[in-house]
């Protein structure tokens, strides 16, 4: 399994890449326009990805100082945010180089945002729900993309992988 989250994290940072280059062409305005999507805009979208990528991370490794709110803007400007973003995808990489068999086994323990209860949930099906939700949002933010310009880069999973079998990755 650790192959399997390897590979996501890979493609995460890499589709997180082709994001931001498409989003850094869009203008001010744009880029804070409210789109219809969930958290509004590619500004909110883009910080509530990162968000939760720290909340989940501080989860993952008992790490405290996550954001308490979903809809947080951690950087108003995209050059901050996409600079946190390129640091987060590395802790992330080298977050699941280090998990083994055992860890992969595990549980983890932690409170939702939104609720007080205390969840205890195994590991790796929890790893599937985080990359599984950057996914979905990064979904938002292409949508977002096809609306304003009319093109977004291809984040097909299956195309990432095929770039990393040609070496082009």
């Amino acid at each position: 399994m650790k192959a399997h989250y390897a590979m996501f994290a890979g493609y995460n940072a890499w589709a997180n890449r082709r994001l931001y280059d498409a989003a850094g062409e869009l203008s001010d305005a744009d880029y804070r326009a409210d789109r219809g999507v969930f958290f509004r805009s590619m500004q909110g979208t883009l910080n509530h990805l990162l968000t939760t990528d720290l909340i989940w991370m501080g989860r993952f490794t008992g790490e405290s100082g996550a954001p308490e709110r979903l809809d947080t803007i951690l950087h108003e400007d995209l050059a901050a945010l996409r600079e946190a973003r390129e640091a987060q995808d590395r802790r992330i990489v080298g977050y699941v180089d280090g998990l083994d068999d055992a860890r992969l086994a595990g549980v983890i323990r932690y409170r939702r945002v939104s609720t007080p209860e205390e969840f205890v949930q195994p590991l790796s099906p929890a790893l599937d729900h985080w990359f599984n939700h950057q996914t979905h949002h990064r979904g938002q933010a292409h949508a977002i993309l096809t609306g304003l310009t009319g093109r977004a880069p291809e984040l097909d999973l299956l195309y990432f992988q095929r770039l990393v079998a040609a070496g082009k990755a």
